[in-house]
């Protein structure tokens, strides 16, 4: 207590501030008392001019000097300012430098971050200064490493020489080694940028030298940075070897580029870019690839892509654009390149599809009424051997919508308009361009109760083309003009019930679904924009068999439906839900899509579905297409789910389609994947590593064709996660088309809070787009408090 008074004393009113002596009680305060204000936390983040204000805090065994000019403390010596702590076993601080030089067990904490050392010389407030044989320890990414002399620059640069630098958790064995370490002459630690430069150095990985590096820069925290990224290396039968060496530019926080050379041995080079752009009311992504005189094709090889998103606001309304616009140069840029990853995730998976889009959409909005001017138009890259019919250009297409909000008599209604030039090689479709209109009107009156609803609705549809060459009549013109009447209505009963111990909510939901079109011939009409819809519970209880505006199925049916649900009482999630469905046909289905048969069976098949999520850890989904006549499933789809934590998780589905009317190709597949850790097999139920062992990680996805008897898709791999380094090896094989697969064999090494290194194609990639539910073993988590290491 004595050393402590004797410092305030010394140190005066700039070292510390005094408790206030007690005012006698006859005394009047001259000002009134400060207000307190109260906070839910402390400051992560001192402001500047705050900073400027803070006393500082001198303490120790035995203190002597002048006040307000300078302190010596021995034993146990303590300086305090602000988040800025320094240990020492002697100590001197000069008030009007505000300098401070300790020696003997030097430890220095700010804002978390450690430096421990033999001796210090400090300017405390600026931070500038120098520090002796220091072990340092950093807070956000636990890197840590040792140095002959740290120089602080100011508060948030530092250069260390001589130093080491790795993430590795250390343990108190005089024997530790960490299992990567980079040793540099030189390493520049920018705390504004989050940026480390090091410098004449060198990677080690399990006491090996795996990489000399004479400059590289890597992140300080999770914040982006510019510099080059992890490269990655490639062996292809077909192109070679292939080295590819991202340099990532972040020009701004709404801003960055990738800038990816790549050599390839059998082809050449070729140049990557990627800009993406963020703002307050439009973004998107510029891509582009150039090959100039790839050796195997003996041509200029090119691709590129634009993404464009902008919403305004105007006195007229609101007004969005979108552009997607996706090009390349030649018919075979899709198989010569669609194993490439150039360090852009799903850069060039956009650009290597055999259909690729430049869609161009302008709509406005204003109250009731809605515009929508589109350009779509395809570049379609045809094989010889295995040929495409190319999608129909929209070449414009104008849609009028407009839907009154507030109608008298609780009546809904819609009136839509549209026109849409289509144009297509007619050498693949086989059948004349058309211009084509038409307008949908409809009419609707909800009647709505808490136990059920019924909604009659009418609909009139009218539809003109304009050909450009004769049908086979002969005529250049058709008009389509057809009513259509339905009839939707449904009851919810409820009780409470309990099963397996477990109260719940059950639901009894019986719905009727009533739709008349009459027949009108269509037979002649070519088909644009319309399929078969897929028949499922979202399908069933709809007016038009039918989805787009080339047919207009002529039904005479009623669907009879009934679903039963478990909700829990409490939070209302689904525990389980159970349905059936059924149509009954009064009069056969005429229209039909060329090559089909009319539908003349008066019961369809019945379609069945369940789903389980008793627990947030399983979940089961079922649908079921079964034929009454034949006593058989048409078609079946049975998924499944486990996922009881965090890296586990294991899914497998079962999918069969017979031949129907519809469907000419039948398929039978199974599909498992899974991500699980291989520890829980030897009883290691950890989550996480530790340095005395990491974890290994079976993951990976197989689709296998009961019909074929072979594997379709294949991705299998392993993980393993140590405390300061991930490896990855994957295997991948996918199906390109009926004859031909690519394989390709990827490996990875990541050390963490520094750098990845790679060969062949990224293996995350590949693992998050084929496997269900994957998680990266390192998440990214929340910055740590710098009072995580307060002192």
């Amino acid at each position: 207590m004595l050393a402590r008074l004797a410092a305030l004393m010394l140190c005066g009113v700039p070292l510390a501030v005094l408790a206030q002596a007690q005012p006698a009680a006859d005394a009047v305060p001259t000002e009134p008392a400060p207000a307190l204000r109260s906070s839910p936390r402390l400051q992560e983040v001192l402001p500047y001019g705050i900073r400027q204000q803070l006393p500082v805090f001198v303490r120790g065994d035995r203190v002597t000097g002048q006040p307000d000019i300078q302190a010596t403390i021995e034993g146990n010596a303590e300086l305090r300012r602000g988040d800025t702590v320094v240990h020492a076993d002697r100590m001197q601080y000069d008030v009007a430098d505000d300098r401070a030089r300790a020696s003997g067990n030097v430890l220095i904490n700010r804002a978390g971050n450690r430096y421990e050392g033999s001796q210090l010389d400090l300017r405390v407030e600026a931070f500038t200064g120098f520090f002796s044989d220091a072990r340092y320890r950093f807070l956000e990414t636990a890197a840590h490493g040792e140095a002959s002399r740290v120089d602080f620059l100011d508060r948030d640069r530092s250069v260390v020489h001589n130093a080491t630098y790795t993430t590795c958790e250390r343990t108190d064995e005089a024997s530790w080694q960490p299992d990567w370490i980079l040793r540099a002459e030189r390493i520049h630690l920018d705390r504004v940028e989050d940026v480390g430069t090091a410098e004449n150095g060198v990677l080690e990985f399990k006491g090996v030298p795996v990489l000399p590096i004479p400059h590289i820069t890597f992140p300080l925290s999770d914040r982006r940075k510019s510099g080059l990224l992890p490269p990655t290396l490639g062996l292809d039968s077909v192109s070679g070897f292939e080295y590819a060496q991202p340099y990532y530019w972040n020009i701004a926080p709404n801003r960055d580029a990738t800038i990816t050379p790549t050599v390839m041995t059998r082809r050449g080079v070729a140049l990557g870019t990627e800009f993406r752009y963020l703002e307050p009311r439009y973004s998107g992504e510029l891509t582009a690839d150039y090959m100039p005189n790839d050796r195997l094709r003996d041509r200029d090889r090119w691709a590129y892509g634009i993404k464009h998103r902008a919403t305004f606001d105007t006195p007229a309304g609101g007004v969005g654009l979108g552009i997607d616009i996706k090009r390349v140069s030649d018919d075979n840029y899709w198989r010569d390149f669609s194993q490439r990853n150039s360090g852009r995730s799903g850069v060039n998976d956009q650009l290597t599809q055999r259909l690729l889009p430049g869609d161009a959409t302008l709509n406005w909005a204003r109250g009731e009424h809605s515009l929508l001017l589109r350009t779509l138009k395809w570049q379609t890259l045809q094989d010889v051997n295995a040929p495409i019919i190319p999608p129909y250009d929209r070449m414009p297409q104008l849609r009028w919508e407009y839907r009154p909000l507030q109608l008298a008599g609780g009546l809904d209604a819609s009136v839509e308009a549209d026109y849409t030039s289509f144009h297509a090689d007619r050498a693949y479709t086989g059948q004349p361009n058309a211009k084509r209109s038409y307008t949908m009107a409809q009419v609707s009156r909800p009647f709505l109760a808490p136990a059920g609803f019924i909604t009659p609705r009418v609909q009139l549809h009218s539809t003109h083309y304009e050909f450009d060459a004769p049908l086979a009549n002969g005529q250049r013109t058709a008009s389509r003009t057809l009513p259509t009447f339905s009839l939707d209505s449904g009851l919810v009963f409820e009780r409470d019930a309990r099963y397996f111990g477990r109260d719940f909510l059950q639901t009894l939901e019986p719905r009727a679904f009533y739709t008349y079109t009459p027949y009108r011939d269509q037979r002649l009409l070519p088909i644009y924009d319309t399929a078969v819809n897929d028949f499922n519970f979202a399908s069933i209880y709809t007016e038009n068999a039918f989805g787009g505006q080339d047919r207009l199925a002529d039904n005479n049916l009623l669907t009879l439906g009934v679903t039963t649900r478990l909700l829990d009482p409490d939070t209302g999630a689904e525990a389980a839900r159970f349905g059936v469905a059924q149509r009954v046909r009064f009069s056969d289905q005429e229209v039909t899509m060329p090559g089909g048969s009319p539908v003349n069976e008066r019961l369809s098949d019945v379609l069945l579905g369940a789903g389980i999520n008793w627990t947030p850890q399983w979940g089961f989904d079922s649908t079921v297409q079964y034929n009454p006549k034949t006593g058989r499933s048409l078609r079946t789809t049975v998924g499944a789910r486990y996922s009881p934590g965090n890296y586990r998780t294991v899914s497998a589905a079962y999918r069969m389609q017979k031949v129907t009317g519809l469907i000419t190709e039948p398929s039978e597949q199974i599909d498992v994947g899974w991500q699980w850790p291989l520890n829980d097999l030897w009883g290691d139920r950890g989550d996480k590593p530790s340095s005395a062992g990491g974890r290994w990680y079976s993951v990976g996805r197989l689709n296998y064709s009961l019909q074929d008897r072979k594997l379709v898709d294949t991705v299998v791999g392993l993980e393993y996660e140590s405390c300061c380094w991930i490896g990855r090896v994957v295997l991948e094989r996918l199906q390109r088309s009926v004859t031909s697969s690519n394989t390709r064999l990827m490996f990875q090494i990541e050390f963490i809070g520094f750098s990845r290194l790679s060969l062949g194609s990224n293996p995350l990639s590949s693992l998050k787009q084929n496997v269900p539910r994957y998680q990266f073993l390192r998440q990214s988590v929340s910055t740590p408090s710098r009072f995580t290491q307060y002192d």
